[in-house]
């Protein structure tokens, strides 16, 4: 292979080192680096197109044909076998249910035992795919599944359930085999009537004690339903008229972006092929920032997790907003470019100089050997639209299988601290000790911190203050799966009231104030069953306190389990709300976002649905919160000055009297989850308060305190640091339509800023 001079050295160099042949061939002029970088995806995607991909399932496929093609073997028991599940994998699940039928007539009893929990997941796929994705609703999959929900094509849902009646009658303690059948009665509207008495798990369609007004679906009828496979969602402000637009990725490098513009009016545009991210592709995770400062929104797309055998081995990217409605990828002038498998990264001004830095959290892990020891890296940013790596001399080059970061300072020094959490099952806390500069360190405060207790793998993080004392606290949600179960074996057993082992929980832990933390997940009722891979938090009743939605599940197609929606109870408990608020997916959840996208004060909830495989694509959803009371609220975009532009890393303090007493609300701005960007306008919820007494600012960086007193809520602030004069926002109220045309209704108190 031979390079043409003008391209970079590291990028030779990442060639040599991935093995990538056919690069690049350009003829005349020299390529930019966002030319470069659409070139090295599509150069990557080629390598991962391999028989060692684990994900990539179809150069098995091409394989296995040719065993078959040869002659006298085209039906090889063997060879089938492991043909049917690679089809499931690809989405061709019409094709794996007749190899399974085919095959029941060719193997001894044994045998088609063995082959039933397979057979009888391809039904329940073929199943979603005649419904749930070629007939999509906004109630589709939603558990549990009624009305429009319920399947109009039954076949697949009704050969499951044979399969798996058969399957019980010979092991009435599978679990797994139990919940899918209980969920595939659901899909035909005859649970509970219909399920074998002996088989069935009581009360799934009951609501918990606290309810909240259902949400409803309406991506479809905006546009926003991409179908697609796992991947990371930003909504945020991208143009700069202050109305929020939706940018999405998808992790494969054959995954597109897509960036849709607010239209002002109730309606979105995808214009993704005008905004130069066409072929900008892949990316299990997008977050924002402003990392020259110069007011506009920047992505960084992070890729390669998951991913192993060296094929996570993949550059993320930095996408510069040009203020034109166009982005540029600057990785590669701008000092990022890296190889290493991620989709963890937290953006902050480390050192308080004005400008993000970014540390990156790679994963580490024993199937990456062929790729080598994936260090986390620490980005200082150098004012100047480049970044230097610090990593070592800041002391945080930890090697571990890493999954979610996230920054804050916990102890209320003034300097940004960082908590780490791993699939290796230990959680990292990282103090900030106060070196300003290219100087920063890094102090691992773990263990005295109350970290050394627990070793279960963890995966979603963040901080937040939960009960709003002033002081963050970390939620960490817990991936532990020792019993090697598909996730409804789990569902199962807490539907039907057994012992389940502690795993898949959402750990809290909050702050003591003196630099520790204590577990609390038993006492606020979150010992219960979640498998977060993507969350994040917001507030959908304006009460003032965080709450929280998982997206749940892992690769398996059993694992086909709802996500949770929890409110939090006045800072004291969580209450599962998932039922009653409609919003319970069975299909895999990832990047979610919570986010006021009507002008309204009222949150909806953004969730990109879709799992590893290209056969476990799904709609994405955009929930719509139909306004849960009459609470009030106030929205605040901060633009820094001695501070980073957007402020990132900045508290606020939000202080008002309801119903007589006084209480504050406080939040840092931030994007919220570890996966999942919300907006960096933060929308804050004020109960019954009918004036807002004290808006509190501590700057970041520069730790400048402003104050603003004795102001309205139900309104848009933007306001300047070092300006004592809140600029008043007049955005307009939008509605969203469904595709008959009927409104989305609102409630009263939605039209007070016009």
């Amino acid at each position: 292979m031979k390079l043409k001079k003008h391209i970079p050295k590291v990028i030779i160099s990442a060639v040599a080192l991935l093995g990538i042949t056919g690069f690049i061939a350009y003829r005349n002029a020299e390529p930019s680096p966002h030319a470069q970088m659409v070139e090295l995806l599509r150069a990557l995607v080629k390598r991962n197109n391999n028989v060692a991909n684990p994900f990539n399932a179809n150069p098995k496929l091409a394989y296995i044909d040719s065993l078959l093609n040869r002659p006298g073997n085209s039906q090889n028991i063997y060879s089938l076998k492991s043909k049917a599940p690679l089809l499931l994998k690809e989405g061709q699940e019409q094709k794996a249910v007749d190899i399974y039928e085919n095959l029941m007539n060719k193997m001894d009893f044994d045998a088609v035992n063995e082959m039933l929990p397979d057979m009888g997941i391809a039904y329940m796929r073929l199943g979603e795919r005649s419904n749930c994705m070629l007939n999509h609703t906004g109630s589709s999959c939603i558990f549990p599944i009624k009305d429009e929900g319920v399947h109009r094509i039954k076949t697949g849902s009704q050969k499951a359930i044979q399969t798996y009646e058969t399957i019980l009658r010979a092991n009435p303690g599978d679990l797994t085999s139990r919940w899918l059948l209980n969920v595939a009665f659901m899909t035909l509207g005859t649970y509970p009537q219909a399920v074998p008495k002996e088989f069935l798990i009581p009360n799934l369609d009951a609501d918990t004690g606290y309810k909240v007004k259902p949400f409803t679906d309406m991506a479809a009828d905006l546009g926003l339903n991409i179908f697609g496979r796992a991947g990371g969602v930003i909504i945020d402000d991208f143009n700069n008229d202050g109305y929020l637009d939706i940018v999405t990725s998808g992790w494969d490098l054959t995954d597109p972006m897509h960036y849709f513009q607010n239209n002002q009016d109730g309606t979105f545009t995808d214009v993704t092929e005008q905004s130069g991210l066409k072929g900008i592709t892949g990316g299990l995770n997008i977050q924002q920032l402003d990392y020259n400062n110069d007011g506009n929104l920047d992505i960084f797309v992070l890729r390669g997790a998951w991913n192993t055998e060296g094929f996570g081995n993949q550059p993320s990217s930095l996408l510069r907003n040009n203020g034109d409605g166009t982005f540029t990828d600057v990785t590669i002038p701008s000092g990022l470019l890296f190889f290493h498998p991620t989709q963890a990264a937290t953006w902050a001004d480390f050192n308080n100089d004005g400008y993000l830095d970014v540390f990156i959290g790679a994963e580490n892990s024993g199937g990456m050997d062929a790729g080598g020891t994936h260090v986390c890296m620490l980005y200082i940013n150098n004012g100047d639209g480049t970044f230097t790596n610090v990593t070592d001399n800041a002391h945080c080059n930890l090697a571990a299988y890493v999954k979610g970061v996230t920054s804050a300072d916990y102890n209320n020094d003034g300097w940004p601290d960082i908590f780490i959490s791993t699939m290796d099952g230990y959680k990292y806390l990282l103090k900030n000790t106060g070196k300003p500069g290219k100087e920063v360190q890094f102090e691992d405060v773990s263990i005295p911190a109350g970290f050394g207790k627990n070793n279960e793998p963890t995966f979603t993080t963040w901080f937040f203050d939960y009960n709003n004392d002033g002081w963050p606290d970390i939620m960490v949600s817990d991936y532990n799966n020792r019993m090697n179960k598909p996730l409804g074996y789990f569902a199962a057993a807490e539907g039907m009231g057994k012992p389940v082992p502690k795993m898949g929980n959402v750990f809290l832990y909050r702050n003591n104030h003196d630099g520790t933390f204590t577990e609390v997940t038993n006492e606020v009722g979150l010992n219960k069953v979640v498998y977060s891979m993507g969350a994040n938090f917001g507030d959908i009743d304006n009460d003032g306190y965080p709450d929280m939605y998982f997206g749940t599940g892992n690769p398996d197609f059993r694992s086909l389990v709802p996500n949770k929606l929890f409110k939090n109870i006045d800072g004291k408990r969580f209450a599962d709300v998932t039922t009653s608020s409609r919003t319970g997916n069975l299909q895999k959840g990832h990047g979610v976002a919570f986010a006021d996208l009507r002008n309204t004060g009222i949150q909806d909830i953004f969730v990109e649905m879709g799992g590893a495989y290209k056969g476990d694509s799904y709609n994405s959803s955009l929930y719509v919160n139909p306004g849960q009371n009459n609470n009030n609220w106030i929205a605040l975009k901060l633009e820094g000055v001695k501070a980073n532009r957007c402020a990132i890393g900045s508290h606020i303090k939000v202080t008002f009297t309801e119903n007589g007493v006084k209480r504050s609300v406080y939040k840092d701005v931030n994007s919220g989850g570890s996966f999942g960007s919300s907006p960096l306008r933060q929308e804050i919820g004020i109960g019954q308060a009918k004036w807002i007494d004290d808006i509190e600012i501590r700057w970041a960086g520069s730790q400048t305190i402003q104050r603003f007193k004795n102001l309205a809520p139900n309104q848009f602030l933007h306001i300047t640091e070092g300006d004592d004069k809140p600029i008043a926002m007049h955005l307009k109220k939008l509605t969203f339509k469904h595709k008959a045309g009927i409104p989305m209704c609102m409630p009263a108190n939605a039209s007070i800023n016009k």
